[in-house]
C-alpha cells in the first residue's frame, strides 16, 4: 500500500513547476521534502492531494489512479494540513476539528462523531479551548488544531505544507513530535514539507530533496544531505554531523 507519484510535471506558463517527480509514500513512514523557495514542495503536496492537477505523469494509492477516486473516499484516505487555515467563520475549535469527519458523515451517527472529536481534542490536549473561536488562538495553538482536524478525518497518509513554518522553536519541535508520533502509533504515512534539514534530519525516515522542481535525491539524510549536494542546491557551504545522537546541519561562515 503505497502513494507513488511517476512521472510528475506541471508547468504553469513558462515556469516548470514540477520536472518528472517520482516520489512513493508508505504508510509507517516520516519523509520531509527539502529544498530552496520556489523548489517545488508545496506544489508537489497540492498535486499528491488532488487540489492541482499536473500536466503529465500519474499518481496511485495502492495502485489505484487518483484520478479514479471520489472525493470522499480521498477524504478517508490522505489528510491535508495547508500551511494556513483559510477562512475559518468563526468556527470553534471542536467545530474545526469536527470538519475532519466530514468524509465520514455517511458512516457514523452524531453521537459516534461527538465520541471521535472528544477523542482527537484529548489526544492533543484542546479540551481547555474547545468552545474558544479558532481565529482567537495563537500559531502553535491553531497548528495543533489543523493536525488535530487531520487526524479526525482518519486518513491513512498525511500531507503537511510546512506546518512548523510560522512558529517558535518549541512549538515547531513540538508539531514535529506529535506527527512522529502519528506515523509510529498510527502507522500513518506522513509527508511533511520542511525548510530546517537538522530537525528533517532527526526525525524522517527518509528525506527527499527538490530543486527547481526535480528530486534531486531521496533516501536517508546521511546519504542525501551532503556538504556537496547542500552547495549545489541551495548554495552555502554547511558543516553535516551529528552530536549526541542528533544530527546538525550549519552553515559555514563562509
Amino acid at each position: 500500500m503505497t502513494l507513488a507519484a511517476h512521472d510528475l510535471t506541471l508547468q504553469r506558463g513558462h515556469r516548470l513547476l514540477l520536472d518528472a517527480v517520482d516520489l512513493v509514500l508508505a504508510p509507517g513512514e516520516l519523509v520531509c521534502l527539502l529544498g530552496p523557495n520556489g523548489a517545488g514542495k508545496s506544489t508537489l503536496i497540492r498535486c499528491l492531494d488532488g487540489i492541482w492537477k499536473p500536466g503529465a505523469g500519474s499518481i496511485h494509492i495502492d495502485g489505484t489512479p487518483l484520478s479514479r477516486i471520489g472525493r470522499e473516499e480521498l477524504a478517508r484516505t490522505i489528510a491535508y494540513v495547508p500551511q494556513q487555515s483559510g477562512e475559518t467563520l468563526g468556527l470553534s475549535v471542536a467545530e474545526m476539528v469536527t470538519l475532519g469527519r466530514a468524509a465520514h458523515r455517511h458512516r457514523e451517527n452524531g453521537a459516534q462523531r461527538r465520541e471521535m472529536v472528544h477523542q482527537v481534542l484529548a489526544r492533543f490536549n484542546l479540551q481547555a479551548m474547545a468552545q474558544r473561536p479558532f481565529d482567537a488562538l495563537s500559531g502553535g495553538e491553531r497548528q495543533r488544531v489543523l493536525i488535530a482536524r487531520a487526524v479526525a478525518q482518519d486518513a491513512r497518509y498525511m500531507l503537511l505544507d510546512e506546518p512548523t513554518s510560522a512558529l517558535d522553536l518549541r512549538h515547531q519541535l513540538e508539531t514535529l513530535r506529535t506527527v512522529r508520533r502519528l506515523v509510529d502509533e498510527n502507522g500513518i504515512g506522513a509527508l511533511t514539507a520542511i525548510h530546517d534539514l537538522s530537525a528533517a534530519a532527526r526525525f524522517a525516515d527518509r528525506v527527499a530533496l527538490l530543486d527547481q522542481g526535480r528530486l534531486v535525491a531521496v533516501g536517508r539524510w546521511q546519504d542525501v544531505l551532503t556538504p556537496a549536494r547542500l552547495a549545489a542546491v541551495f548554495g552555502v557551504q554547511a558543516h553535516v554531523g551529528v552530536v549526541e545522537g542528533l544530527p546538525y546541519i550549519l552553515p559555514a561562515d563562509s
